[in-house]
């Protein structure tokens, strides 16, 4: 058997269901954009990378209130999600020109909510061959560009 060390991950696996606070409540409420992650702020959402992505550019459109189910959602917040998306999928598109894209929410622990009671819309530029063997088989995510630098790059084409 091959092993893969990813220490970087440590941090995340030992403060998993420790946390009795919310990551999206708490991230905007730091005061340091680039340390948490926020690569674009509106009236009712904000936009944040995710820190253990799927693919380079995944991110996750997250309102400001603290809202579990999408119908207690008010109709600014959606529609400024909605076009949260269509900016960030065209920052993305000019950047990395990926061939396509998952958007998706996970509403509830059954439907795989990674953060139950806070809702987000993820957005993942995707390409041939991204969910490549290291991933099926070792449960390892290689991704080929550090955080800061897609964050600086994403923050650039978003005009933020």
């Amino acid at each position: 058997m091959d092993y893969l060390w990813t220490p970087w991950r440590y941090r995340y696996l030992a403060q998993a269901g420790k946390n009795q606070t919310c990551i999206f409540c708490d991230a905007p409420a730091l005061g340091d954009d680039a340390a948490a992650l926020i690569v674009l702020r509106g009236v009712k959402n904000y936009v944040i990378l995710n820190r253990y992505p799927y693919t380079t550019g995944h991110v996750m459109i997250v309102p400001y209130a603290h809202i579990a189910e999408l119908g207690d959602c008010d109709a600014e917040t959606l529609a400024e999600m909605m076009h949260f998306a269509q900016r960030v999928q065209a920052a993305l598109a000019s950047i990395y020109h990926p061939e396509g894209y998952n958007l998706g929410m996970n509403l509830g622990r059954s439907a795989g909510a990674g953060v139950l009671g806070h809702l987000h819309l993820h957005l993942l530029p995707r390409w041939p061959g991204d969910a490549n063997f290291m991933t099926t088989i070792s449960e390892t995510r290689l991704e080929p560009e550090e955080l800061t630098t897609t964050y600086e790059k994403l923050r650039a084409a978003l005009g933020a």
